[in-house]
């Protein structure tokens, strides 16, 4: 006889889901997780990003254990540990309080986020004082495709507004082409290797294009982390078997 009345903890595979759904989806969710209990969730890279972000919104309350990490599957457990009222918005998409954040994850976390904002949505920073590094990376990186609207700057808080502009036709469309690359033959570290190489080989107004069997966009994360070269992305087919991605270094 089962004498264990311990419930099964949720699971939930999220590879699966639209990558901009991920963080909405996985936020409901922790919404409404009771005090105590739990789920797990496998994604394909590192969700920090998403601790950092329920913790931003709830406060301290969030259990964050990794069961595996590297590769494509991160499996990670999530806990409500206290009660919280989490932060209600309806004009932003989300917010990063960075005074919550370690600093040498500030820059990962906030582009790996914008990235999977919806364009025309609101992304919102609190800080102690306005973090310079993070705005310049916007004016390099995404110049005339943001704005930057400081909301409130008080001593030791200010809030600061990012809306991603939507674009009206491709930036890149009369860029050269240089090479066209499948990789699904390819081993996936071999993959991420023909990537960046092909990357390092452009000149600003060239671009490359690359076919895979899954949404590459953890790619994208760690080139807008690491990259200081200004770039777009822009998907030509997505999915569900074939995903098709034109990379471009931008002038």
């Amino acid at each position: 006889m089962n004498t264990d009345n311990t419930q099964p903890i949720h699971e939930l595979d999220v590879r699966v889901w639209i990558p901009i759904k991920r963080h909405e989806n996985l936020l409901k969710l922790f919404k409404e997780l009771p005090v105590g209990e739990s789920f797990i969730f496998i994604n394909d890279h590192d969700p920090l990003p998403l601790y950092y972000e329920f913790r931003s919104i709830h406060g301290d309350v969030v259990g964050w254990e990794y069961l595996n990490k590297g590769g494509r599957e991160w499996k990670v457990k999530v806990t409500r540990t206290e009660a919280s009222k989490g932060r209600e918005f309806n004009e932003i998409a989300t917010l990063m309080d960075l005074r919550k954040i370690k600093t040498e994850d500030w820059i990962h976390v906030v582009f790996h986020r914008y990235g999977m904002m919806p364009e025309g949505k609101i992304m919102e920073i609190i800080a102690d004082t306005e973090p310079e590094q993070i705005h310049n990376i916007f004016k390099t990186k995404f110049t005339n495709q943001f704005n930057w609207e400081i909301k409130k700057k008080n001593v030791g808080e200010i809030v600061i507004h990012i809306t991603k502009k939507e674009k009206t036709t491709s930036p890149t469309a009369d860029y050269k082409l240089i090479k066209q690359i499948d990789v699904r033959p390819y081993h996936s570290a071999t993959r991420h290797d023909i990537f960046f190489q092909s990357f390092d080989e452009l000149k600003p107004g060239e671009s490359f294009t690359f076919i895979n069997d899954h949404d590459p966009k953890p790619l994208y994360y760690q080139i807008e982390a690491e990259s200081t070269e200004p770039f777009a992305w822009e998907y030509l087919q997505e999915g569900p078997e074939e995903w098709e991605v034109k990379v471009s270094k931008t002038l």
